[in-house]
């Protein structure tokens, strides 16, 4: 057998590829600025204790998590939405129904128990959840 002329397989270390971002799903991390270890001098108006100054953070109202829910309208009450929505946009107030749903709760918590009383009255009960498949 003849020995070949080829030299031994080496193994090289190959550095591995950076890997490529998608811009358009991860966008750069924004530059945080650098902390200097000697503050800069302040004038002595700065240097006046104010109550903003005493607290690090002014304390922003939390959002509340909205909550998801389904109801059970006639039809004909279904309707009435649309039509206070394209009464709200002649207001140039553009409402969501969300937003219509809101404000009749709103007006509904502002009643006398006797005006909450006749309002629930006037509204016939239903039978709850989803309606049957025709």
């Amino acid at each position: 057998m003849s020995t070949s002329s080829k030299s031994p397989a080496v193994s090289r270390r190959v550095a591995p590829k950076p890997a490529t971002r998608n811009r358009a799903a991860a966008p750069a991390p924004a530059p945080r600025p650098a902390e200097s270890a000697a503050p800069a001098p302040q004038s002595s108006v700065m240097n006046s204790p104010t109550p903003a100054a005493s607290t690090p953070k002014a304390a922003k109202p939390r959002k509340e998590k909205p909550v998801r829910d389904s109801f059970t309208f006639p039809k004909a009450e279904y309707a009435v939405i649309d039509q206070l929505k394209q009464r709200s946009g002649r207001l140039g107030e553009r409402a969501k129904k969300s937003e219509l749903l809101r404000a009749g709760i709103k007006a509904l918590s502002a009643m006398s128990d006797v005006q909450l009383a006749a309002a629930l009255q006037a509204v016939p009960t239903l039978k709850t959840g989803r309606p049957a498949k025709t």
